[in-house]
């Protein structure tokens, strides 16, 4: 089974001739001409965003069949004739914005004219299609249902409740910036696409393929080695991608196959890969698209926002490490040979690769703008590449200083191509769940349903906080089964959020809760579509999958209630307090992953002591002195127990 590497997406045209070339020429402008309103000459932001929506929904028509097909040829190479056609409202929408902007301007204080509500209404039909043929059926559905409330309001009952809205002023409203064009398309056409491109420009270096190599190097030897470089892959080339598809796509084919060659079960190679990869998203300094959509919303600075997610992240990935060192132990998994590895002599001289990455981070730790640190980003691999190429064409082929260097650059050229290209067509789909985004936002802006949602959210932390936080997780996962977790964050965002926020949690924890929540939904059953991805790829059974990659990111399931207990967990305080937190919460994590896994050390782990491992762990991952203490004590005590039971030299029992 083929898998896409976008999230729920339809049939993607593979385009040839000179539509091919047309496409890529469009795309590449596309991108360039971002860059250059946010990097040289800013442009008036509502048209910026219209022209993003929109000259990007004409390159999804392009690229994306109105549905999946079957047989030769699959959707197609060729652009038909009804897409074409489909184009031209596209181009007409912006061109609206652009033509008549001070008058637009004006309107939003004297009420709309008829080319107002006509564009909005196209324009919404418009966002509506872009969004099912890149995201599938369910987030346009579900912004359907919401436009539909705007007018059914009047006969709802209770809570959803509402006097009712004109048509104008719901098309104009949901249309303009409170909606489609408002705060999260902003960041879509903004921090997204740009860290998108420098993405695309790693990938386009190799880099991606250097992390994996690194992470090879670095515990390929180790038992149960290629399921533990798929948790160090997922931490490099996650960080730079931060789409969990995408990561299982990228790096399914190379480290399921290594995890299945050692003695890995399918489902257990498929799991671990689709975990490793939902972790991307989580891991800072890109982590997913929604985390910029976060830094808009709360007004911070997005280097706050990445250095609250990485204890979160750290504990993530340490689960997932502990796991399969755990299951290794177990099955009796050894590592690989060395002469299978990378040498570090040859990784140290590509070290350069990851330059640009450490550069981009540096930079935001400093304080540059993330515009800036991912500009400099892109930069540096575009210089990466050219000496690359440079030295391969010079010194390896030994060809002529002329025809080397004008070799170097054409190649150089080349790429960038590539790159660019690529960037539009990994954004296609993040612009489009923007959008849509915005239009389920701008109902509940405009219906007040936000603020009567918090209301019950506050009737209920009356009887239990805790019920408050368990009902904003179930909506979170609940949306992000049916739609990509950046529109899952957005939607859970504007409806629970608020609510969170009334009965005490701070700002930045309320969305971090659901943040997190909402990326977890990837290897969620029923709709977990990282393990669906990872199962196909491996031959797996999916359902297996899924139940498994919950067990490996169980842990993270349960650090977002423990940073609502306790922000320390967030980088949030004290150092000292910060540092407790994280220790106690890193043996709480091992502890757990010794209850779900079965085994300790050496040996099996008898149901009661699994029991008690599993509340200690959590007793570990409350950042409370009391609670540590007493954890840090039993924790001994079962390590102790253990080790008598099943010392290192006797040979360790194999699980039933």
């Amino acid at each position: 089974m083929q898998i896409d590497d976008m999230e729920f997406a339809s049939a993607r045209r593979e385009l040839a001739g000179w539509q091919g070339y047309a496409w890529r020429t469009g795309a590449v402008a596309f991108v360039l001409w971002h860059m250059w309103i946010l990097l040289v000459a800013p442009v008036d932001p509502t048209m910026a965003r219209a022209v993003h929506v929109f000259l990007g929904a004409a390159l999804g028509f392009a690229l994306f069949a109105p549905v999946a097909t079957q047989g030769q040829g699959g959707a197609g190479t060729r652009v038909p004739w009804y897409d074409w056609l489909l184009m031209i409202p596209c181009l007409l929408v912006p061109l609206h914005y652009i033509l008549d902007a001070d008058g637009i301007e004006m309107r939003s204080f004297m009420g709309p004219n008829w080319q107002d509500i006509a564009v909005g209404s196209l324009g919404i039909l418009l966002v509506l299609e872009f969004a099912r043929r890149t995201a599938g059926f369910i987030m346009p559905l579900i912004a359907v249902v919401f436009i539909a409330y705007c007018f059914v309001g009047p006969w709802m009952p209770g809570i959803l409740f509402h006097g009712g809205i004109a048509f104008d002023q719901a098309v104009v409203e949901l249309f303009n910036n409170n909606g489609v064009l408002g705060t999260i398309v902003q960041v879509s056409a903004t921090f997204i696409i740009l860290f998108v491109t420098f993405a695309a420009f790693l990938t386009a270096s190799k880099a991606g393929d250097y992390f994996n190599d690194f992470a090879l190097a670095l515990v390929g030897r180790a038992r149960g080695g290629p399921a533990k470089v798929t948790v160090i892959s997922g931490i490099l080339f996650g960080a730079i991608s931060g789409s969990a598809v995408a990561n299982v796509v990228a790096s399914g084919t190379f480290t399921i196959p290594m995890m299945r060659r050692v003695g890995y079960s399918r489902e257990t190679a498929a799991a671990v890969e689709a975990t490793s990869s939902t972790g991307g998203q989580i891991t800072p300094p890109v982590m997913g698209a929604g985390a910029f959509i976060m830094a808009e919303v709360l007004g911070i600075a997005y280097t706050e926002i990445a250095l609250a997610g990485l204890i979160p992240a750290l504990l993530f990935y340490l689960a997932n490490y502990i796991h399969c060192d755990l299951n290794a132990r177990r099955a009796g998994i050894m590592g690989l040979k060395r002469e299978d590895l990378p040498r570090w002599v040859d990784l140290g001289r590509r070290a350069y690769m990851a330059a640009p990455l450490i550069l981009m981070i540096v930079m935001l730790v400093m304080g540059y703008s993330p515009f800036r640190a991912a500009a400099t980003g892109i930069a540096a691999t575009i210089g990466i590449m050219l000496v690359t190429f440079l030295v391969h064409r010079l010194v390896l082929r030994r060809e002529g200083l002329v025809a080397g260097v004008a070799g170097a650059f054409v190649e150089l050229l080349q790429a960038i191509e590539r790159a660019l290209a690529g960037s539009a067509k990994e954004v296609m789909q993040l612009i489009a769940v923007c959008a849509a985004a915005g239009l389920v936002a701008g109902v509940i802006g405009l219906t007040g349903v936000g603020g009567r949602f918090a209301n019950m959210l506050l009737e209920v932390a009356a009887s239990s906080e805790f019920l408050a936080m368990l009902f904003a997780m179930v909506v979170a996962i609940i949306l992000g089964m049916g739609v990509p977790t950046t529109a899952a964050y957005a939607i859970a965002a504007a409806v629970v959020a608020p609510g969170l926020i009334n009965i005490g949690v701070p700002a930045l924890v309320a969305h971090m809760f659901i943040f997190y929540f909402a990326i977890l939904s990837a290897i969620t059953p029923p709709v977990a579509l990282a393990s669906f991805a990872a199962a196909s790829m491996a031959g797996a059974d999916m359902w297996k999958t899924s139940m498994i990659a919950v067990k490996l990111g169980l842990a993270t399931f349960i650090v977002p209630f423990m940073f609502w207990l306790s922000p320390a967990l967030l980088a949030q305080g004290e150092l000292p307090v910060i540092l407790q937190a994280v220790a106690t919460a890193g043996l709480g994590v091992f502890l757990l992953a010794c209850a779900t896994e079965g085994w300790m050390l050496n040996g099996p782990l008898a149901l009661p002591l699994r029991l008690v491992s599993g509340l200690t762990g959590l007793a570990l991952m409350v950042p409370e002195l009391w609670t540590d203490l007493g954890g840090l004590a039993i924790a001994v005590a079962l390590l102790a127990w253990q080790h008598r039971s099943y010392p290192a030299t006797r040979p360790a029992p194999r699980a039933a």
